[in-house]
């Protein structure tokens, strides 16, 4: 038994020595583990330090972004502008263009009146001319408004006069003086009309 003691104590103390060896060890490395790491933020620092900008120079960086960004909205709203006045200029350009042959035709309406006297003829002439007028209008999305005989419409007419037509005709329109027209549901101009009392 004695043996097997002295064989367990040997043991034990090879143990604690190896124990003792490793925590030393493991002391002496994590001593130089932090004395590397300890140089390592050190070396970092002051590579950090240099790389990264300072406020002020934060500050212009932004101040250059903000000038460039205003630089741009302003080009963007004078270019929009720009293209909103060449729509306002340009957009009525089909319409004119769709006049312009019955402007062809007034002209030709009174070169033949000059030459002609039949007044049947020219009659004629003035009634196609309108109705080819009427036809460019229509196809506009313009049409008259149509009233005479109808209910007095403020929306859509303005009474100039007043007329004693009797009791049947009270509050309709006698006459139109002036035709109104709408594009759509939009009023382009009030007829002007006379109205029964």
């Amino acid at each position: 038994m004695n043996r097997k003691k002295i064989d367990k104590e040997r043991d034990m103390k090879k143990t604690s020595i190896n124990e003792e060896a490793a925590a030393q060890t493991e002391t002496a490395q994590t001593n130089d583990n932090v004395a590397v790491d300890a140089e390592l933020a050190d070396d970092n620092m002051s590579a950090a330090e240099p790389a990264e900008p300072s406020l002020e120079e934060q500050i212009a960086v932004w101040r250059d972004k903000y000038m460039r960004l205003q630089a741009e909205f302003d080009n963007f709203r004078k270019r929009t502008i720009k293209e909103k006045m060449e729509l306002v200029e340009r957009g009525s350009e089909g319409a004119w263009k769709a006049v312009l042959p019955i402007l062809d035709d007034m002209e030709r309406a009174v070169v033949a009146s000059a030459k002609s006297e039949d007044i049947v003829a020219l009659r004629e002439g003035e009634t196609l001319v309108m109705k080819k007028f009427e036809s460019v209008l229509n196809a506009a999305g313009i049409t008259a408004i149509d009233c005479v005989g109808k209910p007095f419409n403020e929306d859509e007419q303005e009474a100039v006069a007043r007329f004693a037509a009797g009791e049947d005709k009270r509050g309709l329109v006698i006459d139109c003086v002036q035709r109104g027209y709408k594009m759509g549901d939009h009023v382009l101009r009030y007829a002007k009309v006379v109205v029964g009392e």
